[in-house]
């Protein structure tokens, strides 16, 4: 189980947040201009939902709700469960497979400081695969 910490992983992130006023469709394009596959809605300074690609999907297009008229109030995830930022990546990753969710947003003193989602767990070890393919391939040119 990945051992680094959370606060780690998302030292250097930039928090994506939108109201719960937003529409979908201002939400989908502010997702795709950052990209991003998740959104932390906040009203008045505080989580109280994530709004995902899987959310667009299925509570929206799949429901056919209109996206231009949708809020991301009523097709949001509420009240998500957070992680603080000292625990290791590995905790977040057995709260998401226990819930069923690939994003959890992290807090530290009652304050949103970041979200670390389901990809984060092939980071380095992703790196590590891919240089022990290449040298893989490098090997089979040299025979």
């Amino acid at each position: 189980m990945p051992h680094r910490l959370i606060r780690t992983i998302i030292e250097n992130q930039e928090i994506l947040t939108a109201p719960s006023t937003t529409t979908v469709r201002d939400a989908a394009r502010l997702m795709r201009q950052h990209k991003t596959g998740a959104l932390l809605v906040c009203d008045k300074r505080h989580l109280v939902g994530v709004f995902t690609e899987r959310d667009a999907l299925f509570r929206v297009t799949a429901e056919e709700c209109d996206p231009k008229t949708t809020l991301l109030a009523d097709v949001m995830t509420p009240k998500p469960r957070t992680i603080g930022a000292d625990k290791p990546l590995g905790h977040a990753l057995h709260m998401m497979y226990e819930g069923g969710f690939r994003n959890v947003p992290v807090v530290e003193n009652g304050r949103l400081i970041g979200l670390v989602s389901a990809h984060h767990a092939l980071g380095p070890e992703l790196k590590e695969l891919v240089s022990e393919m290449d040298q893989r391939e490098n090997i089979a040119e040299i025979l």
